[in-house]
């Protein structure tokens, strides 16, 4: 453990450096433009936005929850885990360019859902995206209280309290666009110490290689193939509801530097994911898994103190670049719902919207059962949602879609346990386990249904008469231009 007093200066100095960061990328944009506080709109190329991309979707969980999987269920877990977590940049690379086209002054999936399917579609998609990025909050403040409690002994209400103060001050100072440069310090930061720990906790154990092998942990059962499935389709689902993911689309310079960053996103995360888990595996393979999700410290706990401090500076600024991004967005998703809202209106909200997370963050010891509910309800919306870029998709569909994946996760879960109970269990986690029947029959069932009620309606808005639709928004005078 560090001493207090080092953690505490370690902590301080490493939010500070992002205030500065993030203030100084506000000053050299057009800080009146609300626009550009929630979107940033055309402003990044390709290194930036994939950067952006990575350490958005990398949260201090990433320390926790591959290695945990790692040290009970071994690598085939992991490996799903891993691609569940570039799942979603995959898909942006792809729908991305298709709804800018559609929507060029958009601003998110739940605006587009608005005037394509009208505003009970948007306020439902909306909801399950608040949640799910309140609760993305909640977890992150959660694990950071716990890190920096255990590896320097720092009371946990402190270091939440840091995290959100520093966050908050250059999120509502400049919106996207500090969020966007402070992410490229922190992914660098990332690849770095993650390295530099998994490096140190493979030197510092005794015939690694070996110890792995016999240990079992390299194989793959249907356990490990049935988990590894259940988080692809869970996460990837979740993911594409986080309104950070999506202001970024918008934020790409063009449809070329959004494939591309979103592609770098994806083939950087996985390795990173791939290495947090191997750890697990390595730290059950031999004896140091006693508290599986603590299986990376537990690995570093006897190592020189800088490889601890590593860890810990690791830790804060995982949990800046995922929250910064989590702040901006759930303020930007709501202003995006209301136009008539202005810049002044988008910095309070920055600052309201977080606080319901941040007190879950600091009473809580674990947010994992909310977290799978609203990956589930993810999972029911995804599909109708994405047919929404298909010209033939009717808002009956859509709603039919919606009743039939809320059906068939209940459904397969019935089949599965074989017992009504069983079932409310599946859907419910109150046991904070994900099984895979609810997410796969929730996908079929609301895509099956949406694409056939569909064939049998008549569209009644054409798709290139949305961009048309989009309401003036509040704004006032830009800044003076300036580059990203």
């Amino acid at each position: 453990m560090l001493a207090t007093s080092l953690s505490v200066l370690l902590l301080v100095a490493v939010l500070a450096a992002f205030v500065i960061i993030g203030v100084r990328a506000g000053r050299q944009g057009p800080r009146a433009d609300l626009d550009d506080f929630t979107v940033a709109r055309g402003s990044q190329g390709p290194l930036a936005l994939g950067l952006s991309f990575l350490a958005s979707g990398l949260g201090a969980w990433i320390l926790f929850a591959p290695p945990e999987l790692g040290a009970i269920l071994g690598i085939g877990p992991v490996i799903g885990y891993a691609v569940a977590a570039a799942g979603p940049f995959l898909v942006f690379a792809f729908v991305g360019p298709r709804l800018r086209g559609i929507v060029p002054s958009g601003q998110g999936l739940s605006e587009f859902l608005r005037l394509r399917f009208g505003r009970a579609a948007s306020r439902l998609v909306t909801a399950v995206s608040l949640l799910y990025m309140g609760v993305f909050v909640a977890a992150e403040l959660v694990a950071i209280g716990g890190l920096v409690e255990l590896l320097g002994g720092v009371p946990r209400q402190l270091t939440v309290s840091a995290v959100l103060v520093a966050t908050l001050i250059y999120t509502t100072y400049a919106g996207l666009r500090a969020s966007l440069r402070t992410d490229r310090w922190q992914s660098g930061l990332v690849i770095v110490l993650l390295t530099v720990a998994a490096v140190a906790a493979v030197v510092g154990v005794d015939r690694p290689a070996a110890s792995v092998r016999a240990s079992g942990l390299l194989g793959v059962d249907r356990v490990g193939l049935e988990s590894a499935a259940t988080l692809i389709l869970a996460v990837t689902a979740a993911n594409l509801f986080h309104h950070g993911y999506w202001q970024r689309v918008w934020s790409a310079r063009d449809d070329r530097a959004l494939r591309q960053g979103a592609l770098i996103g994806a083939a950087v995360t996985i390795p990173l994911m791939l290495m947090a888990g191997g750890l697990g595996v390595l730290s059950a393979s031999v004896g140091l898994a006693e508290v599986p999700a603590l299986s990376i410290f537990a690995l570093t706990a006897e190592l020189p103190t800088v490889v601890i401090a590593a860890v810990l500076l690791l830790g804060i600024a995982l949990v800046a670049s995922s929250v910064d991004t989590l702040e901006n967005g759930l303020a930007a998703l709501l202003v995006s719902e209301r136009p008539s809202l202005g810049l002044g209106h988008a910095r309070l909200l920055t600052v309201v919207i977080v606080l319901p997370a941040a007190v879950v963050g600091l009473v809580a010891t674990s947010v994992l059962q909310l977290f799978l509910i609203a990956d589930l309800l993810a999972a029911v919306l995804l599909l109708p949602a994405l047919l929404g870029l298909w010209y033939r998709t009717t808002t009956t569909a859509v709603w039919a879609g919606i009743v039939a994946g809320v059906a068939g996760a209940f459904g397969a879960s019935l089949v599965a346990t074989g017992s009504l109970d069983g079932a409310v269990a599946s859907v419910s986690f109150p046991d904070a386990v994900p099984t895979l029947a609810p997410f796969a029959g929730a996908l079929l069932a609301s895509g099956i249904v949406t694409f056939v009620v569909s064939l049998l309606g008549r569209p009644t808005v054409a798709l290139s008469e949305l961009e048309g639709l989009l309401p003036e928004r509040a704004t006032v005078a830009p800044g003076p231009p300036s580059g990203s």
